[in-house]
């Protein structure tokens, strides 16, 4: 409309003058009458007339507006940020080498497939057991077997990867010769299986080592490994400290990849209109402290005295009449999760049932303790810092309690 009424006025008066006579802006139309100077913002609200002069004037029209730098700023805050593109901008900067970012964009690959089968896990037949027990001795369900040959297959063809160990597994797995690559994967391809079938979060967990030849692991002449299968043991096993990156992804109301490559913690959220992973938390820093606890308190008869102590002091409302809050999903994904970006505290203790805990140090407790300490926090067997632990043997389980410092703290002075 605006054009329109531009052009009428220029056929109506011969007096028509570039803007540029008058300094205004370029997407202005002046015509010189005696009527007034018309804002242009009355084309749109009806504003009052303005008389320049002595009673003669321009009236102008607007038929565009320039785009403001606080525009152009605000426009460009629209633009994504993949997870491919975050893993290319690291390499470029010296972050990490190009065989890292294969490997990262692989298991975010699986991360997708294993998201996908969640979702549909109702659908397609894959709830409930699948009627075996792996190495854990524990019962596995459909999604367990399907989601860690998806993490398998994905970080095979990757060609970046010489060994893989899973929670799955019975022992590491070296890669075969024509794909093998430097970098070892180990990974539990989903956790928190057993809240599948109530479609509560579940997740998937990394940690990412380089090749290392030394190891305190004394698996001697076990008859029952042959000597690839020993050599893929003595590389795996390693401390946390030795971790190039960490990860999980969460498969709830959305699915959420969290990542370190030892320089923070950045989050991202599979898109389903893109179908890729986008950058949506930058540096994540845990609270130093918080007050939400996640503990199973199901087994508390089964724990130590000094450990029921700091419980029940938690559960203390004290002067203040505010306890800690218990919030306990039995997924560590989930509840790792709620801690990293609230704050709290999130254990699983030994007991009298378990007596190292249930926790796996390399797939599960090394990944995550990497993480949060990336993000400001601690993570802890109780006594000493678990990325400290080296490994004795391949399923080996800790205590862990993990999040918060100043909880983590709390905690260690009340087990000391």
């Amino acid at each position: 409309m605006a054009t329109t009424a531009a052009a009428a006025a220029a056929a109506a008066s011969p007096h028509l003058l570039s803007s540029a006579s008058r300094s205004l802006s370029p997407f202005q139309v002046c015509v010189l009458d005696s009527k007034s100077l018309v804002s242009a913002s009355s084309f749109h609200s009806g504003a009052r007339k303005r008389t320049v002069g002595g009673g003669s004037g321009f009236r102008c029209t607007a038929v565009g507006t320039v785009p403001s730098a606080a525009e152009t700023k605000k426009r460009s805050s629209y633009e994504i940020v993949t997870l491919t593109t975050w893993l290319l901008q690291q390499e470029q900067a010296g972050v990490i080498d190009a065989e890292l970012t294969i490997v990262l964009s692989s298991i975010s690959m699986a991360c997708k497939q294993i998201a996908s089968l969640v979702q549909r896990s109702g659908i397609s037949n894959l709830t409930g057991v699948q009627g075996a027990v792996n190495v854990q001795g524990e019962d596995q369900k459909k999604l367990d077997v399907v989601s860690n040959e998806v993490f398998s297959n994905c970080l095979r063809s990757s060609g970046r990867t010489g060994i893989i160990a899973s929670e799955e597994e019975d022992v590491p797995v070296a890669v075969e010769e024509s794909y093998s690559g430097n970098y070892i994967v180990v990974f539990d391809p989903l956790d928190g299986s057993s809240n599948i079938d109530a479609a509560v979060s579940t997740g998937s967990i990394f940690g990412i080592y380089s090749p290392n030849d030394e190891c305190l692991a004394d698996i001697g002449d076990d008859p029952n490994l042959d000597t690839q299968e020993q050599r893929c043991v003595v590389s795996v096993c390693q401390p946390g400290s030795n971790l190039l990156a960490a990860g999980y992804c969460m498969y709830s109301s959305s699915v959420i990849f969290v990542v370190t490559i030892g320089k923070g913690v950045f989050a991202f959220n599979l898109d389903p209109m893109y179908g890729e992973f986008v950058l949506t938390q930058e540096n994540i820093q845990i609270p130093k402290a918080g007050k939400i606890y996640s503990f199973n308190e199901g087994n508390y008869q089964m724990w130590d005295d000094k450990l029921k102590k700091y419980i029940d002091d938690l559960k203390d409302p004290g002067p203040s009449l505010k306890p800690y809050s218990a919030r306990y999903i039995g997924s560590l994904v989930g509840d790792f999760h709620r801690t990293l970006l609230y704050g709290g505290i999130y254990g699983y203790p030994r007991d009298k049932k378990s007596k190292n805990g249930k926790l796996r140090l390399l797939y599960e407790c090394a990944p995550m303790s990497f993480i949060v300490e990336q993000a400001g926090g601690k993570g802890s067997d109780g006594h000493g810092r678990v990325l400290d632990i080296q490994p004795t043997e391949i399923h080996q389980r800790v205590p862990l309690y993990i999040g918060s410092v100043e909880e983590v703290e709390k905690l260690e002075k009340y087990l000391a």
